[in-house]
């Protein structure tokens, strides 16, 4: 057993016993009280009596003193001890959740390496929260904190002899020890229920998910550090795919996650020199036949001369928080090449669904049109019925003050999305654009056909102009010109192209020419 250092206290405390004890054996031996006697009597006309009175009170009321210092000063070393130990254990845990943190959970990995005769085997469950950076944008911080407790007490009831780390933000990670052979899917679906369970704070309601990834420990790695990196890989990859999935760590994941570090430390750098560049596809009059502007399409072309699809890096630049950036720095270089353009041409661009959740998206969109000079009516913005679904009541503000200011507002892939009619009905669209899948099936399909049709008849009837995307065909052309389509867009109509290559009398004379 280890041995128990001494306090300060307690050493004066034996050291003054000791001399006590010491003088109190000189004087029995000796006998100095009697002489201290006769050399009283011998002097009495000196007040000694008095004096060694006063001294043997004053001691006495010195000891008392000595005792409550000593006693003071016990509680304060202990104070002390007290204060450190919350030191380390603050040092170690997160102060919001009272759970513990990254460095605690370092040091398990540490131990766990160092303990060569541990048999402990762990599923390491990674934690990532859907919809919590929403909850800080609309409603606070303070309802994030609170969200963050809340999630915490739910975790730790789920695993009351488990140990639950939060690592930071809204990520937190589970070790939970294994007997037998559970079912870690059913347990990761069990974290998925606890932790989407309401939330209501002051009368707010909350809606959240999570993802969820998990690892085996030592099955998918010596260490357990790496199967905790395998852990986060696997939630990545749940977080990649939709909202409140469980996935299981497989070794292809890591070929994809170290793709997505790549492309993101590309991408950062792309954009710092302003690589990715719109180039723009014709969307044409179906009725009189002719160009009536152009949509912006990104386009990121590589040193090597690759170009990487926009499938792939606009989901990066959405999660490693760069879509803000990318987006101005497009819609400002957009703008810019619209004004060598006839001022009748509109430039449509697209907005990423993730940033109709910020209030200040149409205060930047303003602010750039005033900046390059394009009046707000020359410009046409594209937005998903999902988009709106995530977030409809900043949506709404954000395109309220849009539409307000001049700028057109396009609802884009209509009917692939939720709630469409009730989009319709809410919100002041300019444009309906007829998704893809429908133009692609239509001619042999004839649900899709009639699906088409009624598009067309809703969209005559409300006033909104109707486009036709994914033209490729010159029968999909006419049938969509005889069911009265109001725009066209697609590889027959013109393929995108950057500005050098752009001449709106050009491609409107060879539409011309061909029809």
């Amino acid at each position: 057993m280890p041995r128990i250092r001494p306090t300060r206290p307690q050493l004066e405390i034996l050291g003054w016993l000791a001399i006590f004890l010491l003088l109190f054996s000189l004087s029995w031996r000796f006998q100095w009280h009697e002489e201290l006697d006769e050399f009283i009597e011998r002097h009495h006309n000196y007040p000694l009596d008095h004096a060694l009175l006063a001294l043997n009170i004053s001691g006495f009321l010195g000891l008392i003193y000595s005792a409550l210092r000593i006693r003071d000063l016990s509680r304060e070393v202990d104070r002390r001890l007290q204060a450190e130990k919350h030191v380390d254990w603050i040092a170690c845990h997160d102060t919001l959740t009272e759970l513990p943190n990254r460095r605690f959970l370092d040091s398990i990995c540490a131990q766990a390496m160092t303990d060569q005769r541990s048999q402990d085997t762990y599923a390491v469950f990674s934690i990532d929260l859907d919809g919590f950076k929403k909850v800080n944008d609309l409603l606070g911080h303070d309802h994030g904190d609170a969200v963050l407790k809340t999630v915490a007490q739910r975790l730790s009831s789920l695993f009351p002899r488990e140990d639950v780390f939060r690592l930071g933000g809204d990520e937190f990670v589970v070790l939970s020890r294994r007997i037998g052979n559970p079912d870690l899917v059913a347990l990761g679906n069990r974290i998925v229920s606890a932790i989407g369970k309401p939330f209501t704070f002051n009368g707010v309601a909350v809606d959240l998910g999570a993802s969820v990834g998990f690892a085996l420990y030592p099955e998918d790695g010596d260490e357990l550090g790496q199967v905790i990196r395998h852990s986060d890989c696997a939630m990545y990859v749940a977080k990649k795919q939709g909202r409140n999935l469980v996935k299981p760590f497989v070794p292809s994941m890591q070929d994809e996650l170290a793709k997505r570090v790549r492309i993101e430390g590309d991408l950062r750098a792309a954009i710092q020199k302003a690589e990715i560049i719109p180039y723009y596809q014709p969307l044409v009059d179906l009725k009189e036949n002719k160009i009536i502007g152009f949509e912006a399409l990104a386009r990121w072309k590589t040193a090597s001369g690759e170009f990487i699809p926009p499938n792939e890096f606009i989901p990066v630049a959405e999660e490693a928080g760069l879509i803000v950036e990318l987006t101005d720095q497009l819609l400002r270089r957009a703008c810019t090449d619209a004004l060598s353009w006839p001022s009748e041409l509109v430039l449509s661009f697209n907005l990423s669904p993730i940033q109709l959740s910020d209030r200040l998206l149409g205060l930047r969109i303003l602010k750039i049109l005033g900046d390059v000079g394009l009046p707000a009516h020359r410009v046409e913005l594209e937005v998903t019925e999902s988009a709106i679904i995530q977030d409809a009541v900043t949506a709404r503000i954000v395109l309220d003050d849009l539409v307000n200011a001049g700028v057109g507002i396009a609802l884009d892939d209509f009917g692939t999305g939720y709630s469409s009619l009730s989009q319709l009905s809410n919100y002041r669209f300019d444009k309906i654009k007829i998704d893809r899948s429908f133009v692609a099936s239509f001619e042999s399909n004839d649900k899709q056909d009639k699906v088409i049709k009624a598009i067309i008849a809703l969209g005559a009837g409300l006033g909104v102009t109707i486009t036709a995307e994914g033209i490729e065909e010159e029968s999909q052309l006419q049938r969509l010109q005889d069911l009265g389509c109001d725009i066209g867009q697609g590889y027959l109509l013109g393929r995108p192209a950057p500005i050098e290559e752009i001449a709106a009398d050009q491609v409107g004379s060879r539409i011309r020419q061909r029809r």
